[in-house]
C-alpha cells in the first residue's frame, strides 16, 4: 500500500511539474498525539444519541505505525507545492471506552491527503534549510465504532482536512537530505454507521516528524 501511494503521488506531481522544477520525494515518521475532542453519535437505530468527550492517544509506534509520504515540486529556490499523505491514529486514552461501546477509534488510519504550498530559506544557516508550509485536503479514516448491536469498520471519506508544517532540512549529498519538523493537522469527520446515523468529531493532531528526502 505504501509503495502504491508513493508511486501515485510521484506520478501526479511529475506530470504536473515543469521540466526545470526540482522534484522531491519524502518519507517520514515520528511521534503523533491528538487533542481531546467531542464525539457525537446521531440517528443510529441501535445506539441512543450520545455526546462524548474523548481523550485521544496516538500510539505512534504500535502497529500500524504513524507515517507519511510527501511529493514536492520546487518551482524556485524558495517556493514549492505538492501532495502529502499522512497515516495518523487516535485511540481512547488508556483504553477507556464509554459505556456501551466495544470499540470507538480511528486506528487503521486517521488518514489525510492534502495539497500543500511551502516556502523555504535555502541554505540559510550553513547548509540547513528552514521551511514552512500549509494546505487543505480530505480526511479518509478507518472508522471503527463497535457495540454489541452494531459494527462499523471500514474506510470512509468523512470531511475536510487542513495542515500546517514548520521544520528544517539538511543535505547528506547532492540528492539525499534529512529533515525534522512539526506538523499539525485538523480533520472534520462525519462517518456513516452501518446501522444508520453518523459519528461526528473534529480532531487536531500534533506530530514531531523526522524523515528522509530524495531530490531529482
Amino acid at each position: 500500500m505504501t509503495r502504491r501511494i508513493l508511486m501515485t503521488l510521484a506520478t501526479l506531481m511529475g506530470s504536473a511539474a515543469p521540466a526545470a522544477a526540482e522534484l522531491e520525494v519524502s518519507v517520514y515518521g515520528g511521534f503523533q498525539s491528538a487533542l481531546s475532542s467531542d464525539v457525537a453519535i446521531r440517528g443510529d437505530d441501535s445506539i441512543a444519541d450520545t455526546d462524548l468527550d474523548i481523550a485521544w492517544d496516538g500510539r505512534s509506534f504500535e502497529a500500524p505505525p504513524y507515517y507519511g509520504l510527501r511529493v514536492t515540486s520546487w518551482q524556485s529556490p524558495s517556493f514549492g507545492y505538492g501532495l502529502d499523505f499522512t497515516h495518523a491514529k487516535v485511540y481512547p486514552k488508556d483504553g477507556e471506552l464509554p459505556d456501551g461501546f466495544d470499540r470507538l477509534e480511528f486506528t487503521d488510519g486517521l488518514n489525510t491527503l492534502t495539497a500543500n504550498a511551502y516556502y523555504r530559506w535555502q541554505d540559510a544557516f550553513g547548509g540547513i534549510t528552514p521551511y514552512v508550509g500549509g494546505g487543505l485536503g480530505i480526511s479518509v479514516p478507518h472508522v471503527e465504532v463497535v457495540t454489541p448491536e452494531s459494527r462499523t469498520f471500514g474506510y470512509q471519506f468523512t470531511g475536510p482536512a487542513a495542515t500546517v508544517i514548520a521544520g528544517a532540512s539538511m543535505p547528506i549529498n547532492d540528492q539525499w537530505s534529512v529533515f525534522g519538523e512539526y506538523k499539525g493537522t485538523f480533520t472534520s469527520n462525519e462517518g456513516d454507521l452501518d446501522t444508520g446515523g453518523t459519528v461526528e468529531t473534529d480532531v487536531f493532531t500534533n506530530a514531531l516528524n523526522v524523515g528522509v528526502s530524495f531530490n531529482f
